[in-house]
C-alpha cells in the first residue's frame, strides 16, 4: 500500500525545526512551522498552501519571508494556522516591507489563530498592500479531556491541534487521514482499464462522501487513444478500491516534560505511523531541558512508546550536543522500546 503522505524534516536534527508533506497525487503539500527552509527550494515551498505554527520563536518563523517573497506575484492564497499572537505576528512581519508596487499582485495571506473557545481570523491582500483587515471571530470546540481542537477539516484528512506549555502556548499538530483508498491496478488491467488521472477523481467522490449510485463521466487514456466512459461509483468502488485505516502523523516541539504537556502530546500522538519529536537535550541535563521548557530524548521516546506510535523520529538537537546525534537518537529509541 503506498502511503499517501510522504513526509521528511525540512533541514538536519540540529537545524532549525520543520516538517514537510507531501499529499500524494496532487501538487498539494502541508508545512509545520517556518525555520530557515532554503533546503525545499521555490517549487516546493509553492506547493504548500497550508502552514501550520507552533508558535513565533525566530527558529520557528524567520521563513516566513522566504515564502511570501517566492509566493508573490502569483495566484495563491497562503493560509497559516497557529496560536494566540499569530495574526499580530504576521501583520508586523509584512509591516516591515514597503509595499508600494504590488497593488497588482493577487497573492491572498490567510491568518487563523486558536485561543481558548474562539478561532480569530483575518486576511491581508497584496493589491492593498497587505492592511491588516478586521478580524471575525468564531466559536472553537475544545476538547474537554485532551485539549484536543481541529484546525483543518478537509474531505481527505484533518489537521487536529492541542496548546503546550513553553511559557507561552505552542501548538503540537497531527495530520489524520480520514480513511486509505488503495487502487488495485491488477483488476484494473484485467477489466481493460488504464490507470491515470481520473482515479484521483474518483479518490475525490469518495473522500466527499458521495453516494454508490452517483454518475460520473471519465476520460480515459491509453497508448492508442482516450476515451470517455461513464461509471457508477459504488461499481468502481467495489471492483477496483480497497478502503482502509488512514495514515496518521504528528509534530510536538518546544514543550516541558510536565504531567499536564505529557497527557496532551500522548493523546494527540496516539496510535500515530510517524510521530516527529523535539529533543533538544540528553536526559542527564534534564533540569536544564525542564528550566529551557523542553524535553530530553528519554522523555520523547517514553512519550512515543506510551502514545504506541509505529515510529518516532527525534530533531531540533541542541548545539551543545554537536557531534552527538546518535547518542541522541539512541537515547530516544532505547526509551521507545523500553529498555
Amino acid at each position: 500500500m503506498t502511503p499517501s503522505f510522504s513526509s521528511y524534516l525540512v533541514n538536519d536534527c540540529f537545524g532549525d525545526p520543520g516538517v514537510y508533506v507531501e499529499v500524494r497525487w496532487s501538487k498539494r503539500a502541508l508545512l509545520f512551522d517556518l525555520g530557515q527552509n532554503d533546503a525545499l527550494g521555490p517549487t516546493r515551498l509553492l506547493r504548500a498552501n497550508d502552514i501550520f505554527i507552533s508558535h513565533t520563536h525566530m527558529d520557528h518563523f524567520i521563513g516566513f519571508d522566504a515564502v511570501v517573497r517566492v509566493a508573490l506575484g502569483r495566484g495563491k492564497k497562503l493560509r497559516l494556522y497557529g496560536p494566540p499572537g499569530l495574526i499580530d505576528n504576521v501583520h508586523g512581519k509584512l509591516r516591515g516591507y514597503t509595499w508600494n508596487l504590488v497593488d497588482g499582485y493577487p497573492l491572498i495571506i490567510e491568518v487563523r489563530e486558536f485561543d481558548h473557545a474562539e478561532v480569530r481570523q483575518a486576511t491581508f491582500h497584496a493589491a492593498n498592500g497587505f492592511m491588516l483587515s478586521t478580524p471575525t471571530i468564531h466559536p472553537l470546540v475544545v476538547h474537554p479531556d485532551t485539549g484536543l481542537f481541529t484546525v483543518l477539516e478537509d474531505p481527505m484528512f484533518t489537521v487536529k491541534a492541542v496548546a503546550l506549555n513553553h511559557r507561552i502556548p505552542s501548538f503540537a499538530y497531527a495530520l489524520e487521514e480520514q480513511f486509505h483508498i488503495n487502487v488495485n491496478k491488477q483488476k484494473l488491467h484485467e477489466a481493460g482499464l488504464p490507470v491515470g488521472g481520473w482515479l484521483r477523481d474518483v479518490k475525490q467522490y469518495v473522500w466527499a462522501g458521495k453516494p454508490d449510485d452517483f454518475r460520473f463521466t471519465a476520460l480515459l487514456f491509453d497508448e492508442h487513444r482516450q476515451m470517455e466512459q461513464e461509471f457508477v461509483l459504488g461499481d468502481v468502488r467495489n471492483r477496483f478500491l480497497t478502503i482502509s485505516r488512514g495514515q496518521k502523523l504528528a509534530y510536538v516541539v518546544d514543550a516541558r516534560f510536565d504531567e499536564a504537556n505529557e497527557a496532551r502530546i500522548v493523546a494527540l500522538a496516539a496510535h500515530a505511523d510517524l510521530f516527529y519529536c523535539e529533543s533538544p537535550y540528553l536526559d542527564a541535563d534534564a533540569e536544564k531541558a525542564r528550566d529551557r521548557y523542553h524535553l530530553t530524548a528519554r522523555q520523547a521516546g517514553f512519550m512515543a512508546r506510551k502514545a504506541q506510535v509505529r515510529d518516532l523520529i527525534v530533531f531540533h538537537f541542541s548545539p551543545r550536543y554537536t557531534g552527538q546525534g546518535e547518542a541522541i537518537e539512541q537515547e530516544a529509541h532505547d526509551a521507545f522500546l523500553g529498555h
